[in-house]
Formats: structure tokens, C-alpha cells, sequence
């Protein structure tokens, strides 16, 4: 069995594009969140969004290719390529094309796409629909973009499990390095839903804060006055690498990963229950190989919502048991809202920089915590930490569960 390491990293997010402006916003405790500007949202019970902003695709691709994407595949190439630089793997110099793969997931894919050639359909009839339609909004063109452009020519999949998504891709990449099946996976996940069928659709659901006056202060997990989660969209984006691969290449190494877990609720399609994501937490660490108390941090999945926020706190009790209370738990969804489908990929990337600065993001907006919700969620300041395990949770509609477990890289 290989050992599997992080060796770079890549975000396309509400609050930076690069992994520095990204980082310095989370440890001052930004808030992405603002007031929607893409369309028009009177009629909308929430009007607000954690938004990409000043994004151009074109700065980091040819235009013709970019007019070919949608917005989320687009998040997924500019963070990938970001990624695969930080990495400073050169596919063709320092690897066989043939076992490098990609793997990132969307929850829902170019929902864009599809409004826009729904709308040309009924306006202008089918002859008038983009031959592009099909190709540019299918959840699996993220990584077949990517693997294109790249030339990566390894195992090449798309996990489309919710807001799961992310650490699956990344998890199921894991595996397929440790068991010999592949040396280099990017992995991660992308969304951009912040359009007018996804936000119609989460607001028939009641699922959305309605916090409409106060964005920045909208998603607050784990608090009394948590109404919903605040939708966000974007990439992040890991390159994991076998560490004989990395090592042979000179490779810095930003985080060792040691554990996955994954698990089904069998419950209900929105309804969360504590039971399965305990079980997938308990899973990551036996394939880890560690226990409880070797745990130091948990990025939650702490979406904003009543009923998610309060299973996850028991889910973690259950999990962890007395060390529950002892964990640093924070949910940085907080800052940089829920982004669906590339949640696990952001969250992850945000543990490998924790591990790397030995710093803990905050939970903005924890001013008067439920007490139901009674666990350390690093409350509204950015903590030092002796940082060695940390943990990433991720939890899906449908019951799908997803963990991911990192370590600070030994010899």
C-alpha cells in the first residue's frame, strides 16, 4: 500500500482565487457573502450569496475554449491549473500521463447551461440550441477539461453526490493511489448554482437563510439564530501524489492524507441523521489507524441550518466520544457559504493549510451558541494550533457521507 501526500492546492472562491488572499480572508474571519448582483432577485426569499467575484476565465485560458465551458467547469480548470503550479509537477517531465487521473465532482453541474439553452429552446425553437449544450453541462466535463488540457491520461471520474461530492473525489482519488492504480490524482470539486432555477429551487426548500439585510452576518453555524445555509459557488482543487512520486520529484509536501470514510444515512432525502455520518467519521479513522484522541481539528460540515448543524454536534459525540469535547471543531462554510458540490474540495485544501500554518479558521458569527451545540467551534477568531491530525467532514443530500482525514507530513 502507498502512502499518498498533498502537494498542491487550488481555490477559486468567494474570497480569493489564489491561496493566499484565500487564507489571509478566513484568518481575519471575512464573510464572502453578499447581496445577489447576476439577476434579479426581488421576488426571491434570500437574495444573497457567497459570489465569485471579478472572475475572468479568459486570463487563464484561450477565450474559444472558455466560451465552451460553463462557469463551473471554468472554476475547475483555473483552480486545477492553479493547483498542478502550486504542485510544481510537470505531467510530461516528472510523470507517465497514463497514471495521472482526475477526479472532480459537481453536485449539480452547468445548471447555467442548462437555463440558458432551455431559454433558447422556448424562445427560438430546437434547431437554435447550442450543438455545445450537452458537452458543457454535464457534471463529468470538469474533469474531462481538465484531463484534456493537461494531459492526463490516468483513471478520469466524477462522484456527483451532493455537497458530499468533494470529499469523495478526493477520498475515492486517495484509494486509487494507495492501492497502486494510479501516482498522481487532481481531485477536488466545483459548483456555480448561484442562478435563478438553483436559488428558486433551494428556497422552495425553506433550506436558505432569508437573513437578506445582513449577508455577512447570514451564515452562522451552530447559533441560536442560524436560519439556513448561504449558497456559495467556486473550486477547490488537491494534487495527491504517491509519496515514492513525490519524493523522487523533489516534491514540497504540504500534508500526508491517512484516512477516508464514507457511509449512507438509508434515512431520508434531506433529513439528516447522526448515525451515519458517526459511522463514516469511525470508518476514516480505522483506516487511518488512529484513535479519537489523536484528533486535533474537525473542518464540519456545519452548513447554518437548524436540524444539520445540531446531528452533526451529536454525530461527532457519537464518533469521538469524550474527546469531542477536548477537538477544536470550526465550520469555515461560515465565511466562505456552501458551496454544494466543491464544499469537500475547499474544506480540504483549508485543512492542508491549517496543518501547513498551524492555525485554526473561525466560526464567524457564533454569537450566542445553541446549546445543543455545545462542542469548542473556535468562535469568530482565527486560533493558533499544534496542529498534527485534522479531520474534514462533508454530508450530502440523500444520506451520502464523506470524511477525510490529514496529517502533518513525517519521514
Amino acid at each position: 500500500m502507498h502512502r499518498v501526500v498533498v502537494t498542491g492546492m487550488g481555490v477559486v472562491t468567494s474570497l480569493g482565487h489564489d491561496l493566499d488572499t484565500f487564507w489571509n480572508n478566513l484568518m481575519e474571519g471575512k464573510s464572502g457573502v453578499s447581496q445577489i448582483e447576476s439577476f434579479d432577485v426581488s421576488d426571491y426569499p434570500t437574495q444573497i450569496a457567497a459570489s465569485v467575484k471579478d472572475f475572468n476565465p479568459e486570463a487563464f485560458m484561450d477565450r474559444k475554449d472558455a466560451r465552451k465551458m460553463d462557469r463551473f467547469v471554468q472554476f475547475a480548470v483555473v483552480a486545477g491549473k492553479a493547483a498542478l503550479e502550486h504542485s510544481g509537477l510537470d505531467i510530461q517531465k516528472h510523470s507517465d500521463p497514463n497514471r495521472v487521473g482526475v477526479s472532480i465532482g459537481s453536485g449539480i453541474g452547468g445548471l447555467g447551461t442548462w437555463e440558458d439553452q432551455h431559454n433558447v429552446l422556448l424562445e427560438k425553437g430546437p434547431k437554435r440550441v447550442s450543438p455545445f449544450f450537452i458537452p458543457m453541462m454535464i457534471a463529468n466535463m470538469a474533469s474531462g477539461q481538465l484531463s484534456i488540457m493537461l494531459g492526463a491520461k490516468g483513471p478520469n471520474t466524477t462522484p456527483v453526490t451532493a455537497c458530499a461530492t468533494g470529499s469523495h473525489a478526493i477520498g475515492d482519488s486517495y484509494k486509487l493511489i494507495q492501492r497502486g492504480d494510479a501516482d498522481v490524482m487532481i481531485c477536488g470539486g466545483a459548483e456555480a448554482t448561484i442562478r435563478p432555477t438553483g436559488m428558486a429551487g433551494f428556497c422552495a426548500m425553506r433550506a436558505m437563510s432569508t437573513r437578506n439585510d445582513e449577508p455577512e452576518k447570514a451564515s452562522r453555524p451552530f447559533d441560536t439564530g442560524r436560519d439556513g445555509f448561504v449558497m456559495g459557488e467556486g473550486a477547490g482543487i488537491l494534487v495527491l501524489e504517491s509519496l515514492e512520486h513525490a519524493q523522487k520529484r523533489g516534491a514540497n509536501i504540504i500534508a500526508e492524507v491517512i484516512g477516508y470514510g464514507l457511509s449512507g444515512d438509508a434515512h431520508h432525502m434531506t433529513e439528516p441523521d447522526p448515525d451515519g455520518p458517526a459511522r463514516c467519521m469511525s470508518m476514516a479513522m480505522r483506516d487511518a489507524g488512529i484513535q479519537p484522541e489523536d484528533v486535533d481539528y474537525i473542518n464540519a460540515h456545519g452548513t447554518s441550518t437548524p436540524v444539520g448543524d445540531r446531528s452533526e454536534t451529536i454525530a461527532i459525540k457519537k464518533a469521538l466520544g469524550d474527546h469531542a469535547y477536548k477537538v477544536a471543531v470550526s465550520s469555515t462554510k461560515s465565511m466562505t457559504g456552501h458551496l454544494l458540490g466543491a464544499a469537500g474540495g475547499v474544506e480540504a485544501v483549508i485543512c492542508g493549510l491549517s496543518l501547513q500554518n498551524q492555525m485554526l479558521a473561525p466560526t464567524i458569527n457564533l454569537d450566542n451558541p445553541d446549546p445543543e451545540c455545545d462542542l469548542d467551534y473556535v468562535p469568530n477568531v482565527a486560533r493558533k494550533a499544534d496542529l498534527d491530525v485534522v479531520m474534514s467532514n462533508s454530508f450530502g443530500f440523500g444520506g451520502h457521507n464523506a470524511t477525510v482525514i490529514l496529517k502533518k507530513f513525517e519521514q
